[in-house]
Parts: structure tokens; C-alpha cells; sequence
């Protein structure tokens, strides 16, 4: 079970590198927030994986929800910041 755990966290966190050069070399400012968050959904997923390693799932998913929520709460802040700022840029 450990070695299937250490697998499939080596391969969210190869998925987290690939979301993470999206964030990065996106051209636009949807392609960054989106890769920030799929980086966040990721690393709620490394948060419960972790939380089976130590057999102390139940208050590893605490954290995990928690920081799920933050996550979703900064990625409709940053939509809200960009599309407001487009429609600014409209009208000048």
C-alpha cells in the first residue's frame, strides 16, 4: 500500500509541475488562474494522501476541505479582480 501511495503521489506532483508551467507561461490571466488552481485541487489531494500515510485520515480531510475551500474562494476572487479590470480596459 505504501508503494502505491508513493507512486501516485509522485505522479499528482508531476502533474502539479505540468499546472504549474501553465500558471506560469500562460498567455493569458484565465490560463494562470486556472493552473493556480488546479495546483490547489492537487495539493488537496497530496493533503489526503498524506493523511493516509500517517492513518490519521480524519483530520487530515479537516485540512484538506479547509483548504480546498480557500483555494475555490481565491480562484472566484482573481476571476472577479480580472473580469472587472477587462471591462475597465473596454471603456478607455
Amino acid at each position: 500500500m505504501e508503494r502505491f501511495l508513493f507512486y501516485s503521489s509522485l505522479f499528482v506532483v508531476l502533474l502539479m509541475a505540468l499546472s504549474l508551467y501553465r500558471a506560469i507561461a500562460g498567455p493569458t490571466p484565465l490560463d494562470r488562474i486556472l493552473g493556480g488552481n488546479a495546483i490547489g485541487t492537487k495539493t488537496t489531494v497530496l493533503i489526503i494522501f498524506i493523511g493516509i500515510i500517517f492513518e490519521r485520515v480524519d483530520m487530515f480531510v479537516d485540512i484538506a476541505l479547509a483548504y480546498a475551500m480557500l483555494n475555490f474562494i481565491a480562484v472566484i476572487a482573481a476571476s472577479r479582480y480580472f473580469h472587472k479590470k477587462g471591462r475597465e480596459a473596454d471603456f478607455y
